[in-house]
């Protein structure tokens, strides 16, 4: 323990009970570069957290959790100005002027900052602090702050150097051409849903934004994109705006929708997807889509890795074309699809070059699933079985490679072909 260097407690399920974990690290522990606790969601000890911060003087990472407020925070901060990733607690707290004075201060101090998260629950005065910090930002992840656009556009411009940006779709169409007017360098873009379960949210983007984004950032090259309408003409145009796409993950809410303008498949917005972004390796697709779309993905896309599906497709066909025509393939995911057994079974000259395939809510049987086991005895076929599903049907199918053969710790729902 006297020599850690990095504890990142991130996706783990860890149940603290008392919040005073803190307070075990011996008074000798100096070395800690990397401190993540921002998903732990008990209160820590702050006297013992501050301890530690002052003494491990070669920390640069530090990102807590939402019970450490804004005076706590410009405290950690004055005592580790050489931070370059920060991820802050909740901003909920109310400030007077000598408080924001000296957290903004402490923000003026973190010169080397180059990632910023957090930010829970802003408002627009409480953002204010942070700007002296924003110059040398590279990446700004908000998908925990609801900003207004308003919000974003303030903020913007006090980040010149943005490579990386995240936000809610609060930021809605305004905020995002304030991204196209203020992120010249911008090359990673995420827009997630605030409530993507609720269809009547007032909050939400559209084809507007994305186009706007695409005129002001030529170097984009990553897109994840939550929205619930799209048009072929708007992805026409962000392609040819941005050619340089890697990754293009762009997902419509509403299953099944087609371009709102034409009331037409999409099959044209992909296809100019895979036309124009030759070095194309993750492409994630959505809406109203026919066989076509697939057509164009086998045909065009020789560089993509990795293909993500859901409520596409009109036939076995679709599945097909990209088994035969993407030499590069190594993850297939597939979701409520019309593809069925003559689709899985095409890719028999396939798999053994590919790391995984997923389909579940698709039209594939268990002798089918069985047939294939038998054919590629070193593929594992797994099926996996709810209680009340038709015996004969495979819901859930995963086929993968593995040196090691069958997992021993499948559960019972899981059939190991």
């Amino acid at each position: 323990m006297r020599y850690l260097v990095e504890l990142d407690i991130q996706e783990n399920g860890v149940d603290d009970q008392s919040g005073c974990w803190l307070s075990c690290f011996p008074e000798n522990l100096t070395s800690l570069e990397i401190l993540n606790f921002a998903h732990l969601t008990t209160e820590v000890n702050f006297h013992a957290l501050e301890r530690l911060v002052a003494r491990c003087r070669s920390l640069k990472v530090l990102m807590v959790n939402r019970h450490i407020n804004m005076e706590q925070l410009q405290k950690l901060l004055v005592l580790a100005p050489q931070l370059t990733k920060l991820g802050t607690g909740s901003f909920l707290q109310e400030l007077n002027s000598s408080q924001c004075e000296a957290l903004e201060s402490a923000f003026n101090r973190c010169r080397n900052l180059l990632t910023l998260s957090g930010l829970l629950e802003p408002n627009s005065f409480d953002l204010r602090v942070i700007y002296p910090a924003c110059k040398n930002l590279s990446f700004l992840n908000l998908c925990e702050a609801a900003l207004r656009s308003d919000d974003l556009a303030k903020l913007l411009p006090h980040c010149p150097n943005l490579q990386r940006l995240w936000v809610l779709d609060s930021v809605e169409d305004k905020g995002l051409e304030a991204v196209g007017s203020y992120c010249p360098l911008l090359e990673e873009l995420r827009v997630f849903p605030t409530s993507p379960f609720d269809p009547e949210i007032a909050h939400e983007v559209t084809e507007s934004g994305f186009v706007a984004v695409s005129y002001g950032c030529p170097r984009l090259r990553y897109v994840l994109y939550f929205c619930r309408q799209m048009t072929n003409a708007a992805v026409v145009t962000v392609v040819e705006n941005c050619p340089g796409f890697t990754h293009f993950r762009l997902c419509i809410m509403n299953p099944g929708q087609p371009d709102y303008l034409t009331d037409g498949p999409l099959d044209e917005a992909f296809g100019a997807v895979v036309k124009t972004c030759t070095n194309l390796r993750r492409l994630a697709i959505s809406g109203l889509l026919t066989d076509l779309t697939f057509k164009y993905i086998g045909e065009y896309a020789k560089n993509l890795e990795t293909l993500s599906v859901a409520f596409a497709g009109r036939s076995d066909l679709g599945m097909q074309y990209v088994l035969e025509g993407c030499p590069k393939l190594r993850r297939l995911e597939i979701r409520d699809c019309p593809f069925g057994n003559a689709a899985l079974l095409s890719g028999l000259n396939k798999y053994e070059s590919m790391r995984s395939l997923w389909m579940s809510a698709c039209n594939v049987t268990v002798n089918a699933c069985r047939f294939l086991a038998k054919k590629m005895p070193r593929l594992n076929v797994e099926v996996i079985k709810d209680e009340e599903d038709d015996e004969s049907r495979a819901d859930k199918v995963y086929v993968y490679r593995s040196v090691a053969g069958p997992r021993k710790d499948a559960p019972p729902s899981v059939l190991t072909l």
